[in-house]
């Protein structure tokens, strides 16, 4: 084989693997977003059916779990469970919730950072904020490991 053929070869095998990496990659992206994106769709159904615990479905199982917000930080989901029934205690207080302008950003390995905005619609008033959830893939599926959410003080 001569000298230019093998060079040749050798960049069309080299781009078609970086191609196929990319491609795949994107794949993944696109099923893992759509598995996120499918996760806060449920807990949204389950917070207007007034089922906190169904709610928590979508957090990490974990002591190691992590909720910052306006009364500080809560550690583990049994603790935040205890925060979101306190706050939250009947379907009135609950209202219904609405997600809006979600992006997701993939991080280093199975992990993803997700921006958002959410709307309380209730009988007495109508609050809502921004948040910032940090997740990790596990066996199971996509949890949230992290939540940040911020009351607004502007209309949502």
């Amino acid at each position: 084989m001569h000298k230019k053929t093998y060079r040749f070869v050798l960049t069309t095998l080299a781009l078609s693997l970086l191609a196929l990496a990319a491609f795949s990659s994107a794949d993944k992206n696109d099923t893992s977003r759509a598995a996120i994106q499918k996760v806060l769709g449920d807990q949204q159904v389950a917070w207007n059916h007034g089922d906190v615990t169904q709610f928590l479905q979508g957090y990490w199982h974990s002591p190691e779990l992590t909720f910052s917000g306006t009364g500080g930080i809560t550690r583990g989901w049994d603790e935040v469970l205890a925060r979101y029934r306190k706050n939250y205690p009947n379907a009135a207080a609950m209202g219904e919730l609405h997600f809006s302008d979600l992006e997701v950003r993939f991080l280093a390995g199975d992990s993803a950072l997700v921006l958002g905005k959410w709307r309380l619609a209730r009988k007495k008033d109508e609050i809502g904020g921004v948040f910032t959830l940090v997740w990790q893939k596990f066996p199971e599926g996509w949890r949230i490991i992290h939540d940040h959410t911020s009351l607004s003080a502007a209309k949502p």
